[in-house]
């Protein structure tokens, strides 16, 4: 493994960059005749492509670049992310987009499942109905769309899925998901043994390799690295982040917050809603497992949405946090309206500070958010 002899920075900036180094990866991939699923959303159960024979790759773009062009299709008073993935599949931008065999969606938002209708004009789009709830009738909707997903792998890819291919891909994921959980929970130490930016660059760096045993090991490296290192130095207030996915906000977001304290935890996406959450390997019926495992997450699409507070109670004692920030993108309704459970429970519930901000993609708004973040810090 390369990167154990490297130093700390340079790992993290491998991490960092690993979306842009993989889009070669990707048309390398396609050269040897091996399948592509592009996803968007940690709903989607990943180990039935896997099982396949398929590599999977997030299609959630992170650039606004292509904002102008999707605008031509869709209104301009839409969520960036979904502005932003269209506009990069439309141009042919994006590689991962370009090379994906087949493309999969789910219902999570009304904005996402209409861009699916005009996605799929150019590409082979499956769209899974996700139930809204995580009721005993949400969980039986979910294992038949599923079960409805596995025959239409088999048919795309002339394979067929057997259970004994299905219990290994749960098996490596379920390795790989205990590895970043592991690592991610380092940020319990006080003070952490990385930055928020690090730490996040890892998280999301690791899904865009296509090797992913060799990810995994290469996780479980940097954090045994991480762990003889010990903490940064100096003590500073420790933030939670949750909200929307923040995949083209991170930056700004976080390199104005850690000026003046550290981000601990992510709730979002990218972080515990992705994490936490293991498939039962030996349950009886592994497709009620998975199910079971990928229903259980607490977006705000979900009403209501107990599994998100829970969440939130849980990492805010066990990462021992002094404030949260809530990061919604303009127009993400679902979240946007769920700001106000989300305050009850951090002011009021934990007793902390509970600060919220809307922003895009764009630049603009920088220096106004940039102000608002300090001031929210240095209040800690």
């Amino acid at each position: 493994m390369e990167t154990l002899v490297k130093d700390l920075p340079e790992i993290f900036e491998t991490f960092s960059d690993q979306r842009r180094q993989s889009f070669i990866a990707a048309q390398e991939y396609k050269q040897q005749g091996k399948p592509l699923v592009g996803i968007f959303c940690t709903y989607l159960p990943i180990e039935l492509p896997l099982a396949a024979g398929a590599a999977v790759v997030s299609l959630c773009s992170v650039s606004d670049e292509t904002i102008p062009a999707a605008e031509q299709d869709l209104p301009r008073n839409l969520c960036p992310l979904i502005k932003a993935s269209y506009g990069f599949a439309k141009t042919d931008k994006c590689p991962y987009f370009y090379f994906s065999d087949l493309v999969i969606g789910e219902t999570t938002c009304d904005g996402k499942k209409k861009m699916y209708e005009y996605l799929s004009d150019f590409k082979d789009v499956m769209v899974m109905e996700l139930p809204q709830s995580q009721s005993p009738d949400g969980l039986a909707l979910w294992k038949k769309e599923i079960l409805r997903l596995k025959e239409v792998l088999e048919q795309k890819f002339s394979v067929e899925l057997t259970d004994d291919k299905v219990r290994a891909a749960v098996k490596s994921c379920n390795k790989e998901r205990q590895a970043l959980i592991n690592f991610f929970e380092l940020m319990k130490m006080d003070p952490p043994p990385m930055t928020g930016m690090d730490c996040y660059n890892v998280l999301n760096g690791s899904s865009f390799r296509f090797d992913r045993e060799a990810a995994t090991k290469d996780v479980i490296a940097l954090t045994e690295r991480l762990k003889e290192q010990g903490s940064l130095k100096g003590k500073k207030p420790r933030i939670l982040l949750t909200g929307s996915p923040i995949g083209g906000v991170y930056q700004k977001v976080l390199s104005a917050l850690e000026e003046n304290a550290y981000v601990v935890a992510f709730e979002n996406c990218s972080g515990a809603k992705s994490l936490y959450g293991l498939v039962d390997e030996n349950a009886e019926d592994i497709y009620d497992a998975l199910a079971k495992r990928y229903l259980a997450i607490g977006c705000s699409c979900m009403s209501p949405n107990h599994y998100r507070m829970d969440q939130l109670r849980k990492m805010i004692d066990d990462f021992k946090v002094d404030g949260v920030v809530e990061v919604v993108l303009q127009t993400c309704l679902t979240y946007s309206v769920e700001t106000r459970a989300i305050r009850k429970l951090v002011t009021e519930e934990k007793g902390i500070p509970y600060l919220a901000i809307e922003t895009d993609y764009s630049q603009g708004d920088d220096g106004q958010l940039k102000t608002r973040l300090n001031a929210f810090t240095e209040m800690l």
